[in-house]
C-alpha cells in the first residue's frame, strides 16, 4: 500500500539528515529536504575545489559540508541516511551508522514508497534503456502524463508532489538501486540477466539476488514480465506474487508476448511487423515483445504499431554517427557488457570492425569470443582490459583454429585511426566495448560522444 507523502514531511522536519555523494541525483534530493526542513550533511569524496559552484551554493544554503578522501569518518550521529545506489549497505560506515540508530534509505526507495503514479519498473543485464525508453514513449504516445527516472530521465523524488494518480511512472533500476528495495512496484520487467556488475557484487548469487527485489515485493494485483528464453529470469515465475508474462523470440506464447515469421504477437494479437521497427537486432524484437506485454492494459495495438515504426532509438546504442569513404561508423557505448556488445554485432547484417576494451567489472569475456568470432572482421583492444580479452581470442585460435586479427591502441584516438586505415568501402565501424568507461572515462555517454567527436574530426 503506498503512503501518504504528508507522513514523510512530518517525519522529515528537523531530522539531521546525511546524503552520502553530491551527484546528478542528490543534488536536487539536498535541495529538497532543504525545503522540507531538514537540517543536511553532504558526503563526498570530492574536494570544494572539484565540486566547484555546487560546494558554493550547498555553503550558502547552510549544508555541511564532509569531502575528500576521508568523508565517511564523520557519518555518524544522524536520524537519517540517504546513500547513493553504488554504496553497499554492508560498508563499515553504514553499519556503524545504522547500529547507531540511523534510519538508512536512498532516494529511489522513498520516490517509490510514496508516489501517486502507476510505477513500471525495468531492469536487467541488457536492453533495460531501450525498453524504459520504448515503454515512455507508448505511455507519452497513448497520453498519459509520463515520469522516467531511475537511472535515466531526472532523479523524482523533488518532483514527487507533482505526480498524480493518473500520472505514469517508468523508472530504470540498477542492481544497485534495488539491493536495497523493499517497496511495491507496480508492473516489473526484467529483460533478462548475464554476469554484470562482478567487481562490485560479491558473487553472481548476490547479483540476482538483488534484480529480484524489482517483484518480490509486489502484491497479489502486481505484474511480472520476464523472459522466457533467459534460464534465470523464467526461473523468477516461481517467486513471483502476482500475474507472469512471458516474452519469447523463440517459441509462441499465446498468453504473453512472442515473435514469429517475421510477426511480433500480444496474446495472440498481431502487433507489428519486425521489418516495420526501425531498431534493428533481435535483441529490439526482444526489447518491443517486453515492452508491449508490460504495457497492454494501458496501451492500444495502434500506439504500439506508431511507436515502433516511429522510434529511431536512443543515444549511444548502435547509433550512426557518419559515413566516410563508404565506411559506417555506429556509437554502441552503452554496451557495457559482452552480452551486450554480442546483441550489437548481431544488428549487423556483415562481419565489423569492432573497438572494445575498458574498465574490469571481472565478468567472462569467453561469450565475445566464442560466440562473437562470426561477426567479427577485425578487433582493435584498448583499456584496462585490452590483454585480458586478447589472451580469450587468442585461445579461441589455439583451441578451434579460429583467429580474428587483433590490432592493441593505447588510446580512442588512435583505435578510431587504426579502424580508419584499415576500412574499406561498405565497412561498418562499431565502438562496442563489451566493458564499462571507468579506466578512461567518467561514464559511457562521455566515452560516446569522445567516440563521436573523433570521427566528426576524421
Amino acid at each position: 500500500m503506498k503512503r501518504d507523502f504528508k507522513d514523510f514531511k512530518k517525519f522529515i522536519v528537523g531530522k539531521e539528515v546525511g546524503v552520502v555523494g553530491i551527484g546528478v541525483s542528490n543534488i536536487p534530493l539536498i535541495n529538497f529536504l532543504l525545503t522540507l526542513g531538514a537540517s543536511v550533511t553532504a558526503f563526498d569524496k570530492k574536494n570544494e575545489e572539484e565540486l566547484g559552484e555546487v560546494a558554493d551554493e550547498f555553503n550558502n544554503k547552510g549544508v555541511k559540508l564532509e569531502l575528500g578522501e576521508s568523508y565517511l569518518d564523520k557519518l555518524s550521529g544522524f536520524d537519517v541516511i540517504f546513500k547513493t545506489p553504488s554504496m553497499r549497505i554492508d560498508s563499515e560506515s553504514l553499519v556503524k551508522a545504522k547500529n547507531e540508530g540511523a534510519y538508512i534509505t536512498s532516494e529511489m526507495e522513498e520516490f517509490v514508497r510514496y508516489t501517486k503514479g502507476k510505477v513500471y519498473g525495468i531492469t536487467g543485464s541488457d536492453g533495460k534503456t531501450t525498453t524504459t525508453t520504448i515503454i515512455s514513449k507508448l505511455l507519452q504516445e497513448q497520453g498519459y502524463k509520463t515520469w522516467v527516472g531511475g537511472n535515466i530521465g531526472t532523479p523524482l523524488f523533488s518532483q514527487i508532489e507533482n505526480i498524480n494518480d493518473g500520472d505514469r511512472v517508468v523508472l530504470e533500476l540498477s542492481s544497485f538501486q534495488l539491493m536495497t528495495m523493499t517497496q511495491e512496484i507496480d508492473v516489473a520487467i526484467c529483460t533478462n540477466l548475464t554476469p554484470n556488475h562482478l567487481d562490485m557484487h560479491k558473487d553472481m548469487q548476490e547479483y540476482i539476488d538483488a534484480k529480484k527485489n524489482i517483484f518480490l515485493f509486489q502484491s497479489s494485483e502486481g505484474l511480472l514480465i520476464v523472459n522466457r528464453e533467459n534460464e534465470i529470469t523464467h526461473e523468477f515465475v516461481k517467486e513471483a506474487r502476482g500475474t507472469v508474462k512471458e516474452f519469447s523470440s523463440k517459441r509462441e506464447i499465446l498468453d504473453g508476448a512472442h515473435y514469429k515469421d517475421g510477426m511480433l504477437y500480444v496474446e495472440g494479437k498481431e502487433i507489428c511487423e519486425k521489418d516495420d521497427i526501425l531498431i534493428k537486432g533481435m535483441h529490439n524484437v526482444e526489447n518491443y515483445l517486453a515492452a508491449f506485454i508490460a504495457t497492454k492494459d494501458d496501451v492500444s495495438v495502434e500506439t504500439m504499431k506508431k511507436v515502433a515504426e516511429a522510434f529511431t532509438g536512443v543515444e549511444h546504442r548502435c547509433e550512426l554517427v557518419r559515413e566516410i569513404d563508404g565506411v559506417k561508423y555506429y556509437n554502441d557505448s552503452i554496451a557495457s557488457s559482452p552480452t551486450r556488445t554480442l546483441a550489437g554485432l548481431k544488428a549487423f547484417d556483415e562481419k565489423v570492425i569492432i573497438i572494445a576494451g575498458g574498465y574490469d567489472k571481472h565478468i567472462p569475456f569467453e561469450p565475445l569470443a566464442y560466440e562473437g568470432y562470426p561477426y567479427i572482421k577485425e578487433l582493435i583492444l584498448l583499456g584496462a582490459t585490452k590483454n585480458k580479452i586478447k589472451e580469450v581470442f587468442d585461445k579461441l585460435e589455439k583451441e578451434r583454429g579460429l583467429k580474428i586479427n587483433i590490432k592493441i591502441a593505447e588510446s580512442l584516438e588512435e583505435a578510431v585511426n587504426i579502424a580508419k586505415r584499415i576500412a574499406k568501402k561498405g565497412d561498418i565501424v562499431t565502438l562496442s566495448p563489451a566493458c564499462a568507461s571507468f579506466d578512461m572515462y567518467p561514464n559511457f555517454m562521455v566515452r560516446g560522444n569522445k567516440f563521436k567527436e573523433i570521427v566528426k574530426n576524421l
